[in-house]
């Protein structure tokens, strides 16, 4: 039997084993996908342990995603470049870090959103953590000409834009309206507008018509600023397609099969409590 998981800490909120046991039950895999509570401090002596505990491999969520890089034997180039990684693979008795983040959240824009190209405009990001990062990296492989990226904390930009490069730019967060002027594409990727935290507060007048609007958070699946942008005509596309989709690179490596993500998994995910 094959066997894989999710590391965080805490990882009770985690969707990932309702969605690996969908997709492991539709074929037929004999495997097991578990939830893994692991504190930040034993991270190290938990990832050593998976060849010996039969694991093809994890992946990781909040806080690991960072500490992780320097725990493993390799580390890929998109996993480098994003500063993380959201999925570690056991290979010969060696740990070997990706991060299929971008992945996920570039199949999930364009499927959402099929007219859009990355080379069509700007975009603009709001939020600077590690979701942000994997974004950023996924528009500039794509094409995209120019990333206006704001941030409540200005430093947490400055770092992010000095590690990707001079396509990014930084724009202070109290002029988050007006840099939506002839931007292609608006993604949120702060926790702003998820249930239980503070809304996020913008002003679309200055987007585009044709611009597409994306939203990372997930609960609720339509946020207040995929209304705001819908009403207004703009195609928005919701946050849940990046989790099915960044999961379906990690299942093929774990069990040996690529999954599809359908309306199937998407109802059965959102099932979850």
């Amino acid at each position: 039997m094959k066997k894989a998981g999710v590391m965080g800490w805490p990882i009770g909120h985690s969707k990932s084993p309702a969605l690996h046991g969908f997709w492991l039950r539709e074929h037929g895999v004999d495997g097991s996908y578990i939830a893994l509570a692991v504190q930040p401090e034993n991270l190290r002596a938990e990832l050593h342990a998976l060849p010996e505990r039969g694991f093809s491999g994890v992946n990781l969520t909040v806080p690991h995603k960072e500490a992780a890089l320097a725990m493993v034997d390799s580390v890929d180039d998109v996993a480098r470049r994003i500063g993380a990684t959201n999925c570690v693979l056991v290979n010969d008795g060696k740990l070997a870090a990706t991060n299929t983040d971008a992945y996920g959240f570039i199949t999930n824009l364009t499927t959402g959103a099929p007219n859009y190209r990355a080379s069509k405009g700007p975009a603009v990001v709001l939020g600077a953590g590690g979701a942000s990062r994997a974004v950023c990296v996924a528009l500039m492989d794509a094409g995209c000409p120019e990333i206006r990226l704001t941030n409540r904390n200005r430093a947490r930009a400055d770092a992010l834009a000095a590690a990707l490069g001079k396509s990014v730019h930084v724009v202070a967060w109290d002029d988050r309206n007006d840099i939506l002027a002839e931007a292609a594409l608006l993604v949120n990727t702060t926790s702003l507008g998820m249930q239980g935290q503070p809304p996020l507060q913008i002003d679309l007048a200055q987007l585009p018509a044709h611009a597409v609007v994306n939203d990372i958070v997930y609960a609720p699946l339509e946020t207040a600023l995929l209304q705001a942008a819908k009403l207004r005509g703009n195609a928005v596309v919701d946050g849940l397609g990046m989790l099915l989709y960044q999961a379906q690179p990690a299942f093929a490596a774990f069990f040996g099969k690529t999954p599809e993500v359908t309306p199937a998994l998407r109802a059965h995910v959102m099932a979850q409590s």
